[in-house]
């Protein structure tokens, strides 16, 4: 009564100098086994973090199923807002909004200068798409929040054509974690070196 029923195939096989069991083709799997290999100890460390971290992207958009356009779009689309809310206020008041308008511009740069695109062309475009539509109108605030930096040609382009997307709960994180840690900073009052 131990011994199970459900599977299709058991076989045993060996790949390189080891013996691996095979079960496969059951019916109701609870569970699955991946295996990886690689050509050194430091290829299949790498090989490892990356699976871990696609199936931790893959769980958090299971539990938050809410995506972001990728490629600095959400950035630059923040950026924009926080520009155009920094008008609606006076004086120095100002400077705050801007700053953190900047901050956020780091992703969209970063990635240009990854491409080797000049970033700053590139950023000044960026900017433009956000601020005006499509007929060269004066945008409402997030009509092309999906535009952002192609990470392959280093262009700007819309994340939701080239199906760039990023899960909502990592984004979110990370700005809470960025804004936490420039907050921590500002708290500082002296230094103490030893």
């Amino acid at each position: 009564s131990d011994v199970g029923t459900g599977c299709g195939l058991f076989e045993v096989r060996k790949i390189g100098d080891e013996y691996f069991t095979f079960i496969e083709q059951c019916r109701d799997p609870k569970a699955c086994t991946i295996l990886l290999r690689g050509g050194s100890k430091d290829v299949l460390n790498e090989v490892e973090r990356n699976l871990r971290d696609a199936m931790q992207v893959a769980r958090n958009v299971v539990f938050e199923p809410k995506l972001l356009p990728g490629g600095g779009a959400t950035e630059m689309a923040v950026a924009s807002a926080l520009r155009a809310e920094a008008e609606t206020v006076d004086g120095r008041h100002q400077g705050p909004f801007r700053a953190v308008a900047q901050a956020f511009e780091v992703i969209p740069r970063t990635l240009c200068e990854n491409c080797g695109a000049s970033s700053i062309r590139m950023i000044t475009q960026l900017r433009a798409k956000h601020a005006v539509g499509e007929g060269g109108e004066s945008a409402e605030l997030f009509a092309n929040s999906t535009w952002g930096i192609d990470g392959h040609t280093g262009r700007v382009a819309d994340m939701a054509e080239l199906g760039v997307w990023e899960p909502y709960a990592v984004k979110v994180q990370t700005i809470k974690t960025a804004l936490e840690a420039a907050s921590m900073l500002l708290r500082i009052d002296d230094i103490v070196s030893g």
